[in-house]
């Protein structure tokens, strides 16, 4: 891979991951609530997840989504409803914390966060699709090295990272403007709803 071909198959992905879907959503939603710092290993979990599929992507395993479409299909739907469960936990988290006001929100445990983020990303094998597709722009698959792997991979992982850490920074920056009670009760029920609607778009969008 030339350098020019590796800069544009780094903004490609980086592009790709801002793009909004069940991913980005689930991300925005966290970040208005928890902070940016909580959603690091939510994204680790995505960029693992996108990375298993850029794997089988390379190695010629596209069929995967053909094969194992009822795989799919559960998994589908049980990261669409974990969306809509997580959802209905950050509309409802307001009312239980105004109860308790010393209690700290209770927040998920690093592996927790980052099996929710590579269950979100695993849950939509379309982007399997985007990197067969993807890909031979850049590179002959036909004629792939193990150095073209490591390359693709390092330059994917970062992009894909940035990107991620990138929309749970602006969203949380929007967040804290929010400071009265009222706002931040609406805040919730805005960032549960994102949660819900992301799962309704992941169950529904095949």
């Amino acid at each position: 891979m030339s350098l020019e071909a590796a800069i544009a198959f780094f903004f490609a992905i980086f592009i790709f991951a801002i793009t909004p879907g069940p991913g980005v959503f689930a991300i925005l939603a966290k970040a208005m609530v928890e902070g940016p710092r909580q959603c690091i290993m939510m994204a680790l979990g995505m960029v693992a997840s996108d990375l298993l599929y850029l794997q089988l992507a390379c190695f010629g395993l596209a069929t995967i989504a053909e094969n194992w479409s009822e795989v799919f299909v559960i998994i589908r739907y049980v990261g669409a409803g974990y969306l809509v469960y997580l959802g209905y936990k950050m509309i409802t988290a307001f009312t239980h914390n105004q109860s308790i006001p010393n209690q700290k929100k209770p927040q998920q445990t690093p592996l927790a966060s980052f099996s929710h983020g590579f269950l979100i990303s695993a849950s939509n094998p379309k982007v399997i699709l985007f990197y067969v597709s993807f890909l031979p722009t850049f590179i002959d698959l036909t004629r792939l090295h193990g150095s073209d792997l490591i390359l693709i991979s390092v330059l994917s992982s970062i992009a894909l990272m940035s990107a991620i850490m990138l929309v749970a920074y602006g969203a949380s920056r929007l967040a804290k403007v929010i400071k009265t009670p009222i706002a931040q009760q609406r805040l919730n029920k805005t960032a549960g709803g994102i949660m819900i609607a992301a799962g309704a778009y992941l169950a529904i969008n095949k």
